[in-house]
């Protein structure tokens, strides 16, 4: 990126590299629904997610941000409704692990977490979609499709942390795909990737979470 492109840049927040990757958190029980989020921070924020890879550098990209009260209403309703379909569900994230007493705890309170952001989407401040644009979808592998679009929402989610916006990856909103669509006039070649809660934090003290022990998940060149 540019001199000129990072000229009006600014940067709330003090964190080196290492420490901006592992404490980019999905933000749910801390996302400030009252204080509004300026227009500006969020375009910063998509510039430079604008600076992620794509296949064969396409860049088929398209960002739907959304700040409309009803509009956020009407997608938090879409929301709240998955939510619910999944936390009944087997596969919900306060059932995983439920017998594990140290993942248990966890997993519950992750439920928890979800949970809330359902009943609250549509309050959030500014609720971000990327988009690609795809005129039909592979019938095979389809990692290099959604590559061209995933590294850059989480670029986006890296660049709010920097400027002290919480967000959340959430996916749940695509059980209405359909109809978010034609909430916000999608034309028919344009397909919803993730859906991003963005807002100020109560607090920035966000730390590295607990994951499995590296060398349970490492194979190096074979199984």
């Amino acid at each position: 990126m540019s001199a000129d492109t990072l000229s009006h840049v600014t940067y709330t927040l003090d964190l080196n590299p290492d420490e901006l990757l592992t404490t980019t958190r999905t933000v749910r029980k801390r996302l400030d629904l009252e204080r509004p989020v300026p227009m500006e921070l969020i375009r910063e924020c998509i510039e430079i997610a604008l600076q992620a890879p794509s296949g064969s550098n396409r860049q088929t990209w398209h960002w739907l941000v959304i700040t409309d009260a009803e509009k956020r209403a009407a997608i938090g309703e879409y929301y709240r409704r998955s939510v619910e379909q999944y936390l009944a569900g087997p596969g919900a994230a306060g059932k995983l692990h439920a017998d594990d007493p140290e993942r248990g705890p966890v997993q519950r309170r992750v439920g928890d977490s979800v949970a809330y952001l359902g009943e609250r989407m549509g309050q959030v401040p500014v609720l971000v979609i990327p988009c690609l644009k795809v005129h039909s979808l592979p019938a095979g592998n389809q990692a290099g499709l959604w590559g061209s679009i995933l590294p850059s929402a989480w670029s986006f989610m890296l660049a709010a942390r920097a400027r002290a916006l919480g967000t959340a990856w959430t996916t749940l909103h695509l059980t209405y795909e359909q109809e978010v669509s034609e909430l916000l006039r999608l034309p028919e070649d344009i397909r919803q990737t993730v859906l991003i809660p963005t807002a100020y934090t109560i607090g920035t003290d966000f730390k590295p979470a607990a994951r499995q022990p590296l060398d349970e998940v490492l194979h190096v060149d074979s199984w």
